[in-house]
């Protein structure tokens, strides 16, 4: 498979992962947190679909498209492996979905990145909330949610925090 055809199927199970989970979670409460901001477009995607929700991003440093911005009360710079845990206190218990976009091409440097979001993430979760990312993150407890419809296995990881 091409690299080109590579990157289009990542970001048709990307989107197909988002639209999912937006569904999913329409009754409940809860903020939405963005791993890795990029260019900008899956938080772009994100405010079209979620336009009630409150989304925070966390972001080494900003390089994406002016209009894919967050707002500054809503954008957490810095290493995810250091601001993530910093931020735990902040939003402990109220995160309704995550997406974590945060592959580097470097395989090691993944690991370590999703070790780390690992430790964490399942706190940030509300009960009933939902993780969609593109590396190998887990959290204890975790349910593994069906892939929708033309994603491939592996493709993306979609997990649930079971309810209380």
């Amino acid at each position: 498979m091409s690299r080109l055809d590579s990157v289009i199927r990542r970001l048709q199970a990307q989107r197909s992962c988002l639209d999912d989970a937006a569904g999913r979670i329409a009754g409940l409460p809860g903020i939405v947190l963005e791993l890795g901001l990029g260019n900008g477009r899956t938080y772009d995607h994100l405010r079209e679909r979620l336009p009630e929700r409150e989304i925070y991003v966390f972001e080494r440093r900003v390089a994406a498209h002016p209009d894919c911005i967050p707002p500054d009360d809503r954008l957490i710079l810095g290493d995810v492996r250091e601001t993530l845990p910093a931020a735990l206190d902040r939003f402990r218990g109220q995160v309704t979905l995550v997406h974590a976009d945060v592959g580097t091409g470097d395989v090691e440097t993944n690991r370590t990145i999703a070790a780390a979001i690992s430790a964490v993430i399942g706190d940030f979760l509300a009960p009933g909330g939902y993780l969609v990312c593109d590396q190998q993150i887990s959290f204890p407890g975790a349910e593994t949610v069906p892939l929708p419809d033309g994603v491939a296995p592996g493709r993306y990881i979609y997990l649930r925090k079971p309810s209380a």
